[in-house]
């Protein structure tokens, strides 16, 4: 069985002078990455192992620190490289109302039992996840991923139901 891989992150730059790199991730993920001692960097068409040896944070990024990569030149190369995890590793630690975005995109949308769209996407505003719902009329109109609006997901229906407040799609 194939092994697919979740992106989790992206190097951005240098850190000093002794091999670290500025982590880019996904907001209140701080947890889930502490807790990773492995992740993998696409080279070719081939996932490359990394060992972490350490990880910390500051308010804008993470600071990443690898096994055997020592020097400014040795992490250069892994500049605005993405970094994956296994998606079974993703989905571990994932709470019971969290789901992966290629899980979402493509799922009906339905207020009661009138089928309304579809994801199509799936974005973050700095307060909330959006779910990016293609209507009827063609039209893409952002829903807040908040219990008050969505009010289930349903992954083996391949169903989310929503409360369609006045003017929530267009």
């Amino acid at each position: 069985m194939k092994n697919n891989f979740i992106s989790i992150g992206k190097i951005l730059n240098f850190h000093g002078v002794q091999g670290e790199a500025k982590l880019g991730y996904s907001k209140n993920r701080e947890d889930f990455l502490s807790e990773l001692k492995e992740v993998y960097v696409l080279q070719g068409n081939e996932y490359i192992p990394l060992e972490v040896v350490r990880i910390r944070f500051t308010p804008k990024c993470g600071i990443i620190k690898f096994k055997g990569i020592d020097t400014l030149n040795d992490i250069l190369e892994y500049k605005n490289k993405l970094l994956f995890v296994p998606e079974t590793t993703a989905r571990e630690h994932l709470d019971e109302d969290e789901f992966l975005i290629d899980e979402l995109v493509g799922l009906d949308v339905y207020d009661g039992e009138k089928k309304v769209g579809a994801v199509v996407g799936v974005s973050n505003n700095g307060a909330s996840d959006l779910l990016s719902v293609r209507t009827k009329g063609d039209n893409v109109s952002l829903v807040p991923f908040v219990k008050a609006i969505v009010l289930s997901v349903d992954i083996k229906s391949r169903r989310i139901q929503i409360n369609n407040i006045e003017g929530l799609l267009s």
